[in-house]
């Protein structure tokens, strides 16, 4: 059982628990989609500490009610600074819809997976009641949701072109990214007396000014002009080509400022920070959480996303990859921002120290597990950076790839007596790791954390996403050939046999991505069935806004090239691909057939659906093992 811990562990949530501080009232309340988990793996929580340790007095208004009478945005009365909102940890309609866009019947985020708890558009409906209830107090908006739409972008659940969440929600300011160091800076001003509305010139902030009012003064910055929304409405090619300039300013190092006219509005990007250091990242993971939901969820039931990190601890932020369909980048950056070994071990001590903690972490990761202080070996290279991608189409050739630290790092973990094990729960880039493709492997050091993570840091199985199996679909994605694949795994399957382990990969696939055509789906189905695999991580496309992916489907041409890419549209075209997964079900076969026979392919149809199924081979040492 666990411990009683006194209410003023958490952040406020009602008027009674603020008298509890000895609080009469807020500087600043946060609006938040998701339930209030006091952890750092959800944002309201990390925003909400970081306004605690800057000395400010912080109420949190978690799923409120927006159908009512709205008495949940009144509860905790009027900040003397502002609002914050968010619609949670993902996007409202990714967290509401399948790419089918059917109504999902739960949500991981709320006491017993129940859904219903916040609205479509989140962010923009609590705003514009904030506003109306409140029309004097700022509110600043943040999250996936709000930096996702921070620009002209297409929403697939409208099916239209929309402007700046800024437009629609009435919004007062925007923080895009992890909103740690500009909230730092935002609070400290704000903390000297000046007014909100004169704080313009802070990094990583968009807002909306009057056409006529010149910009605030930045002698640092320079300022780049997007295509107006009005003219993206008009011209497709328009929004493809100010999305290559967004993107490219996002993953800068030194970004210029980007400014967007929409109707008599400009709308003011200004460029993000430099990626966190070591000192900055471990500030915001070291801060007092109590590591779980709060106590007025008891007698709701579990909640989902938080059972499935309880004993996880997350390692770095940032992404390289750039994948095309892939939101990380866009919203965590590029580049790497690692923790140092004593915070992550730190929090190791706290998870061991859970009353039910039962000797198992489930995961030592991040949004990809391998990038742990990868970064530029030489980072005034970084700086005059522009690629996307650090490992496409090839691995930059600057780009320090060891695993060695996060090799030492597992070990170091392995050692606690309380950790029976450790488990590698995020997904691996396995392209990493193929010497064929990453040459940087003079020390052995990509064999040694392959060795190390096979014998002791995977739960039954282990999860790698080579997307697709054609080379044309990914190289729109901004993956490497599936080639690389079979290598990763030859060398996986051989270091299993060695240490006699049956833990077999589980590759993701994406069926309907711009670029992939049904003829690819079936050359995907053979070749995965050829490998001895049956399906069962797999998803159909959804174009999600700040993606490559989403200005293809919704323009029809790439935003670097602006060249055409072929991509499946209707329901039905989406429907075909995804059923080249499951060729195993009996259900299928006859279609697969008839589809198949009319694209001329029969000897696709003899390799899914002929007599000898492939099965997957058994390692001859479990083989023997069984007989026995």
């Amino acid at each position: 059982m666990l411990k009683e811990r006194p209410l003023s562990d958490w952040l406020p949530l009602s008027l009674k628990e603020a008298e509890r501080r000895s609080w009469e009232e807020f500087d600043v309340i946060l609006i938040s989609g998701d339930a209030y988990i006091d952890h750092p793996a959800f944002g309201t929580s990390v925003i909400g500490r970081i306004i605690e340790d800057e000395g400010l007095r912080i109420g949190i208004v978690a799923q409120p009610n927006w159908k009512d009478d709205l008495r949940d945005f009144k509860k905790l009365g009027k900040p003397r600074l502002f609002f914050g909102v968010t619609g949670g940890c993902m996007d409202s309609m990714v967290n509401h819809y399948t790419a089918g866009k059917r109504l999902r019947s739960t949500d991981a985020y709320t006491p017993g997976g129940v859904s219903g708890f916040r609205p479509d558009y989140a962010t923009t409906v609590y705003t514009k009641i904030l506003k109306k209830l409140f029309p004097d107090v700022p509110v600043l908006i943040g999250g996936i949701e709000a930096s996702l739409r921070r620009v002209t972008h297409y929403d697939y659940w409208k099916d239209k072109l929309m402007p700046s969440i800024l437009v629609d929600s009435g919004a007062d300011a925007l923080v895009y990214g992890m909103g740690d160091q500009p909230l730092r800076e935002l609070l400290n001003l704000l903390k000297k007396g000046i007014p909100f509305n004169h704080v313009k010139t802070i990094p990583q902030i968009a807002f909306l000014q009057d056409k006529q009012i010149k910009l605030p003064k930045n002698k640092n910055w320079e300022t780049i002009e997007l295509a107006s929304h009005e003219e993206c409405l008009k011209d497709k090619i328009k929004y493809a080509s100010n999305f290559k300039i967004v993107e490219i300013e996002s993953n800068k190092w030194e970004a210029n400022r980007i400014i967007q006219h929409v109707g008599d509005k400009t709308l003011v990007i200004n460029p993000p920070y430099v990626t966190m250091d070591e000192k900055e990242i471990d500030r915001s993971f070291d801060l007092p959480y109590t590591r779980l939901p709060h106590p007025k969820y008891k007698k709701r039931g579990v909640i989902p996303a938080y059972e499935m990190i309880k004993f996880s601890i997350n390692m770095h932020r940032g992404c390289f990859g750039g994948c095309s369909f892939c939101t990380i980048s866009a919203h965590q950056g590029k580049f790497i921002a690692s923790r140092s070994e004593k915070s992550i071990l730190a929090e190791v001590e706290e998870v061991v120290n859970h009353p039910e903690f039962k000797g198992y972490i489930s995961d030592l990761g991040g949004p990809s597990a391998n990038m742990y202080k990868m970064k530029g070996k030489d980072e005034a290279i970084c700086a005059r950076c522009t690629s996307p991608s650090c490992i496409h189409p090839v691995i930059c050739n600057n780009l320090d790839t060891s695993h060695k630290p996060m090799t030492e790092l597992y070990k170091k973990v392995d050692a606690n007596p309380k950790v029976k094990k450790a488990f590698v729960g995020s997904g691996i880039r396995y392209d990493l790791l193929v010497d064929d493709f990453n040459k940087n492997n003079e020390d052995g050091n990509h064999d040694e954390y392959i060795e190390q993570l096979v014998k002791h840091h995977i739960s039954g199985r282990l999860k790698v996403a080579p997307e697709h199996t054609s080379d044309d679909t990914l190289r729109v994605m901004r993956k490497p050939s599936f080639k690389y694949f079979h290598k990763f795994k030859e060398k996986y399957d051989k270091i299993s046999a060695k240490h006699k382990l049956n833990q077999p990969l589980v590759p993701y696939f994406i069926s309907s991505h711009p670029g992939c055509e049904e003829e690819d789906m079936a050359n995907l189905a053979a070749e995965t069935k050829d490998m001895g695999f049956q399906l069962e991580q797999v998803q159909d496309f959804t174009p999600t806004p700040m993606t490559v992916a989403e200005v293809i489907y919704y323009t029809g041409v790439h935003p670097y090239t602006l060249k055409p890419v072929k991509t499946a549209k209707t329901k039905e075209e989406k429907q075909n691909q995804n059923r080249f997964f499951f060729w195993y079900k009996r259900e299928n076969h006859e279609w697969i057939k008839q589809r198949l026979e009319k694209a001329k392919r029969p000897d696709l149809s003899s390799k899914l659906l002929g007599e000898n199924t492939h099965k997957k081979p058994i390692p001859p040492w479990l083989d023997k093992r069984r007989r026995k």
